[in-house]
């Protein structure tokens, strides 16, 4: 029965262990509120982009992209990496666009704001920028 009783008196001291150590691990939990306007922000933001891959689809384009020099995987990753307001931005642009300049417009667009993250040093897509810092 002594025996029994300091077995049983050692396994609870390891599980005691084990259980202070693993619950020190544990992150708390933080919760915090989700206003709609930040969840319509990126929502908009995510239609706005899967619209703009949607553009890239069509052969005008894509020759358009070809003519330039312009890589269809860097306009893509570029896409990717637009804040919400550089979407919302290019949204209101082609918003205001006539109909009949819409492609070569938003080309245009796109290597404007290619070539000034080129000159800001954040991206390096054309070799003939030189970063201004």
């Amino acid at each position: 029965m002594q025996a029994i009783r300091s077995y049983t008196q050692s396994v609870s001291a390891i599980m005691t262990l084990v259980m202070i150590l693993s619950s020190m691990w544990a992150l708390p939990a933080s919760a915090s509120i989700v206003g709609t306007g930040e969840l319509l922000a990126e929502q908009s933001a995510d239609i706005d982009r899967q619209a703009l891959m949607g553009m890239l689809e069509r052969e005008d384009v894509k020759n358009t992209l070809a003519s330039m020099g312009v890589g269809e995987q860097e306009v893509r990753d570029r896409i990717q990496s637009l804040t919400p307001g550089e979407l919302a931005d290019f949204k209101k642009q082609l918003a205001e666009a006539p109909a009949g300049e819409g492609v070569v417009g938003i080309i245009v667009l796109f290597l404007l704001v290619f070539i000034i993250t080129d000159m800001l040093c954040a991206t390096d897509i054309f070799p003939f920028v030189n970063c201004v810092r």
